[in-house]
């Protein structure tokens, strides 16, 4: 969480004293938001698959995110960069022995969890300027190459028994992406993000879709719906999660 607020801190900066001076030659785009994301699927290290609904007892939690585009002139790729904090604990049990790394831990003994998965994407585009121009001003495409970095670590432990276990590792993923926005008239503004990899038993999309109001110049307020479906094999953590859920955001854009 540390690194959102420092990143945060960037964005404001970057707005307050850079944009003003950059704006005539580039495009800008920045927000910071809440999004509300509801976990299910199954997670294991070297061991049974823990099911993070009925076992690991995960509830959605509402945590804030940030993102900041800059459109570069013609010849250079555009820069999407946004970074998700994601954190859940809970209380849980099982109702026979399980195994979490080296660690064998007893069933029908209460025991704690906690799971971090941030992660920041960092993304090349190039818009498709004849589908604006097509349409008007009033259709755009973008499609690009986007690496999704994931800091991961989990830990469980049965502190009555004296018990322990964590595992943490950083995974960066290449994925594709595409974009899109449709801005029928001034104030609204309606959009759509893919994000996606699919290699060996290996897959995530990362699905993004938005609906921005502009009340008043080069600001916005917006709401969407985001889902993430990851399956990953990968240093012995198995995962077959989902993230989904609605959020808010404010911005700015020029």
């Amino acid at each position: 969480m540390k690194r959102f607020w420092f990143f945060a801190g960037l964005l404001f900066l970057v707005v307050t004293f850079a944009v003003p001076n950059i704006v005539s030659a580039i495009g800008f785009e920045g927000a910071i938001g809440a999004w509300s994301q509801d976990p299910s699927g199954d997670l294991s290290y070297k061991g049974e698959s823990l099911s993070v609904e009925n076992e690991l007892k995960y509830d959605a939690e509402t945590k804030a995110f940030g993102r900041v585009k800059v459109e570069l002139p013609l010849m250079f790729p555009n820069i999407y960069f946004m970074v998700t904090p994601m954190k859940f604990e809970g209380e849980g049990s099982k109702d026979i022995n399980f195994t979490f790394g080296d660690q064998t831990f007893n069933a029908n003994v209460p025991f704690s969890s906690s799971a971090r998965l941030d992660h920041y994407d960092i993304c090349l585009y190039y818009g498709l300027p004849f589908l604006k121009t097509a349409s008007l001003g009033k259709f755009k495409g973008e499609v690009g190459l986007n690496v999704k970095i994931i800091d991961f670590e989990a830990e469980i432990t049965q502190s009555s028994l004296g018990l322990s276990a964590s595992k943490s590792l950083t995974l960066p993923i290449p994925m594709i992406y595409v974009g899109a926005q449709f801005n029928p008239v001034k104030l609204i503004g309606i959009e759509g993000e893919v994000r996606g990899i699919t290699y060996s038993s290996n897959h995530y999309y990362d699905l993004i879709g938005r609906v921005k109001v502009r009340p008043i110049e080069h600001a916005f307020i917006a709401g969407g719906y985001r889902y993430e479906n990851v399956k990953i094999d990968e240093s012995d953590v198995i995962a077959e999660l989902d993230f989904s859920g609605p959020f808010i955001e404010v911005g700015v854009e020029f």
